[in-house]
């Protein structure tokens, strides 16, 4: 199973013990998943997803919500009819999708703001949303969470309400849909606390420790190998010019400092600044010795020009 699908078999377990939240849930579902048709001139609530754990938690909220067994639900080609007549109005009435004078609303707009004007409501409205419409990427390849929208004001108003927690989220038109989206590994880990997916949370946290140690070994190696790459690079190019000197101008020509330290440097070619000043009578610091260097070139290039 992939981590997306790991993540919303752990949110189709955790059921709100309030109804108000319930039901923030279960608007959040019918909206992304509901549909209102009518077979055969009687009203039906269709309810459409190929995804078993999302099956499991409408039907859970059904039953919680509205005191109901699924013996009123009827499978039907990937979708789940609800075709008491009854109950369907007062489901919809209850998620708000259904007006004083029986009219309809449309399942494509942004949920109703009495539904989720507690932020335990909201967060059982972005549980529904993502279990409904959400994915997220493997966290050991990327970190990339989307909630799919079917229209831009349904994606403000989920990426507003994610906001309103404090975690960045972005809109982006894909296609014919609006996208909700997160891409930083933190704001990812706070909207699966929100959305109180605690197991999965400290999974993906596991990863990140592990992704985040990995990067910082391959950044100090590669720190370290640029080191040694410019060392070696400025020891070869002080070599070359001590060697100039010595077959164009003579050692004999140099003064004692400057003389000691072009054949100390080409007895030890690969020590660093410090281990040649070790090597100096007397001793020198780093900057004593990188002196001495830099005179010698410089003698090499007037030499040469």
């Amino acid at each position: 199973m992939s981590f997306s699908g790991e993540v919303k078999e752990e949110l189709t377990k955790h059921v709100s013990a309030s109804r108000h939240c319930q039901i923030a849930e279960l608007a959040a579902l019918i909206h992304f998943c509901g549909a209102f048709k009518e077979i055969d001139g009687a009203p039906v609530l269709c309810f459409q997803t190929e995804n078993q754990s999302v099956i499991r938690k409408y039907f859970t909220l059904l039953e919680k919500t509205f005191n109901i067994g699924i013996d009123v639900v009827r499978e039907h080609s990937y979708s789940f009819l609800l075709e008491d007549e009854k109950l369907v109005y007062k489901v919809l009435q209850t998620v708000k999708l259904l007006s004083d004078k029986d009219e309809i609303f449309s399942f494509d707009q942004p949920v109703n703001t009495m539904l989720i004007k507690n932020a335990c409501c909201q967060r059982a409205f972005l549980r529904g949303a993502f279990l409904a419409a959400g994915s997220m990427s493997d966290p050991e390849k990327s970190y990339h969470l989307e909630i799919v929208c079917t229209n831009h004001m349904q994606a403000v108003q989920i990426r507003d309400m994610i906001l309103g927690f404090g975690i960045e989220a972005k809109t982006v038109l894909r296609k014919k849909y609006d996208v909700v989206y997160l891409k930083e590994g933190q704001s990812i880990a706070d909207l699966l606390n929100v959305m109180e997916a605690h197991v999965s949370l400290m999974e993906f946290e596991n990863f990140r420790i592990v992704k985040e140690m990995r990067n910082s070994i391959n950044r100090r190696v590669n720190c370290e190998a640029a080191n040694i790459t410019k060392t070696v690079n400025a020891s070869s190019k002080q070599i070359e010019d001590i060697l100039f000197i010595r077959d164009h101008y003579g050692f004999n020509n140099l003064q004692d400092s400057l003389r000691e330290m072009a054949e100390i440097r080409l007895d030890y070619p690969d020590a660093t600044l410090k281990e040649l000043g070790q090597y100096l009578n007397p001793p020198v610091g780093k900057s004593g010795v990188n002196h001495r260097l830099r005179k010698l070139s410089e003698l090499a290039e007037r030499i040469r020009t």
